[in-house]
Order: structure tokens, then C-alpha cells, then sequence
């Protein structure tokens, strides 16, 4: 479950949703999770004290899988291993009786490959990949195989829709779907520049942040090139490409630190150095762009 599924439980009850979770970390542990999100949108004004008891109301909680016996939409937000969401599929077939969609929240792992490990219901099984936190983050991508129902992919679509989210759907899947293929081409060339010794980190996210980023924050990539014009697209690419990283693996700079046991901010050091102060600006500057989508559904006695 985690963070992920800590945070759709919350974005599912602010639009009225019941909502069922199991998880293998104690109860305490979840409701804490789930809590510390309602204290922020309280906080900033977002609900009422009395639309957050409401929410509450909506969410359960057990360690038993029973808990998902009579549940219509499942989704599992467990980390990317192929074997332990197997493991998981196995239990929900022993206990759902009325499912009608099987979704992953993984962020690269192809719906195919999820879709071996089920054998009751392998055409109601798709990914439904949010960004984190998915309470904030207005986005969901949707990835099916030929074999996937469409009824299972437009209950997704509307449910998603009906949660304020913006949801992109694959023509067919691939891995890491469409914004992950899209971020981590960005960073192969960021850590790339690093690596030749071309800037620093923090050069390369000041050009990112105060060049690109926001022009990107109100028109398309393909909007922008259409206006630059094609002839000149093409003939900067044709000189600019073979000079850009084509690295096939992770690269030697983060290979070499995760053998250094630089893991980033779980162990204090990675690209940067990390403790409690710099961890917490972090959150918060990483949640502030998003505040301003806030679009919930909220329910109502």
C-alpha cells in the first residue's frame, strides 16, 4: 500500500467513495498516513473540520483480505515486483466476488505482464498509473492490453474523471507508459551532462526551472515546436542528437552511489545532502505547485 495507496484511499473518500484497504502495516500506521493528508488540506483551508469527518467515515480498514470481498474496483499499489503483485492477485481471486476492474498503480510494468498472474479475471486487469502524491497531482494514465474489456477501461476513465483527475489514455501500452517515458528521457540527459562534466546538478535545475518548466506549465511540447516551425525542429535535431546520452542501463553516477550506499533522502546523501529541515522543504515545495488543482468532489451530509 504506502504512500501511494495512503493517498488515493484519501482522494477516493474526499469524492465521496467508500473505500475498503488492506495493507501489512498495522492499522495505526495507515490512519496516520491517511490523517496527515486531511491535516494539510484543513490547514490550508481546503475542507471543513466537518467534511474531513465525513470523509472518515468512508474509509476501512483490515489486514484481512476479506475486507475486499464485495468491492467492484481494486486497485493495488504495492512496490514493482512482478512475483509479490502475483502473490496479491492470487488473494483477491480467493475473495472477490463482484469485480469488474483489476487495476496497478505501477509506474513501468506493462499491464501485460500483470495480466500472467491472474487466471479468474485476466481481461479486467489494466494499469492506472497516478503521480504521487495522486491526492494532489490532477493526473492518471491508463494502459490496457488487447485483451482488457472496455468496460473496464471506461469505468476506470470515469471513475478517475469523476475524482477531478486528468486521464490520459495509451493507444497500447508500453513500459513505462507515457509520462515516466517522458521523465526519465529528461533525466538519462541531465545525469548524462553531469557525468561529462558539462554542469552541475544544481545548474541543470536552475535551467530547468527557470527555462522550460514553465512554459510547459501552459502550452503543449507539440504546440511549442508547431510555432517554432517544423524545418528548423528538424535541423536543430539533426545536429544536436548524436551529441545526447544513449546510455541503455542505469548510468555508472548512480550505479556507483547506490553502491556507496548514497541512496538520497532514506540515507541523507545522494545527489544532495538531506536532514530534517531540508527534507520538509522539500515536501512542501514538491506539493506547492499542485495546491492550486485542488478540485475534490468533496461529500456532504
Amino acid at each position: 500500500m504506502g504512500a501511494i495507496g495512503s493517498s488515493l484511499a484519501a482522494l477516493f473518500t474526499g469524492n465521496g467513495y467508500e473505500t475498503s484497504v488492506t495493507d501489512i502495516r498495522p492499522e495505526a500506521d495507515f490512519y496516520r498516513a491517511y490523517d496527515t493528508i486531511y491535516d494539510d488540506l484543513e490547514k490550508r483551508g481546503l475542507i471543513t473540520g466537518r467534511q474531513r469527518e465525513i470523509c472518515r467515515k468512508l474509509v476501512s480498514y483490515s489486514m484481512d483480505y476479506a475486507i475486499l470481498a464485495n468491492a467492484d474496483f481494486v486497485i493495488e499499489c504495492i512496490f514493482e515486483n512482478l512475483e509479490e503483485k502475483y502473490r496479491v492477485y492470487k488473494k483477491l481471486e480467493s475473495v472477490c466476488n463482484k469485480l469488474r476492474v483489476l487495476a496497478s498503480s505501477t509506474s513501468v510494468i506493462m499491464p501485460e505482464d500483470l495480466q500472467k498472474g491472474v487466471k479468474k479475471w485476466p481481461e479486467k486487469v489494466l494499469v492506472a498509473h497516478p503521480f504521487n502524491p495522486p491526492h494532489l497531482v490532477p493526473f492518471l494514465e491508463i494502459a490496457r492490453t488487447p485483451d482488457t474489456e472496455q468496460e473496464a477501461v471506461d469505468l476506470t476513465r470515469d471513475f478517475f474523471v469523476s475524482c477531478g483527475r486528468m486521464v490520459c489514455l495509451m493507444k497500447k501500452s508500453a513500459p513505462g507508459f507515457i509520462a515516466n517515458r517522458l521523465h526519465h528521457a529528461l533525466l538519462r540527459e541531465a545525469i548524462y551532462m553531469v557525468e561529462q562534466g558539462l554542469a552541475d546538478p544544481e545548474e541543470i535545475e536552475r535551467a530547468m526551472t527557470y527555462s522550460f518548466i514553465p512554459r510547459y506549465s501552459s502550452i503543449g511540447i507539440f504546440e511549442h515546436h508547431d510555432a517554432f516551425s517544423m524545418d528548423q525542429l528538424q535541423n536543430l535535431q539533426n545536429y544536436l542528437y548524436p551529441y545526447l546520452g544513449r546510455s541503455k542501463g542505469s548510468p555508472d553516477l548512480v550505479v556507483n552511489k547506490v553502491k556507496a550506499g548514497e541512496l538520497g533522502m532514506k540515507t541523507g546523501r545522494g545527489f544532495y545532502d538531506w536532514n530534517e529541515k531540508s527534507i520538509a522543504d522539500f515536501r512542501d515545495r514538491a506539493a506547492e505547485p499542485y495546491w492550486r488543482f485542488f478540485n475534490w468532489n468533496l461529500p456532504s451530509d
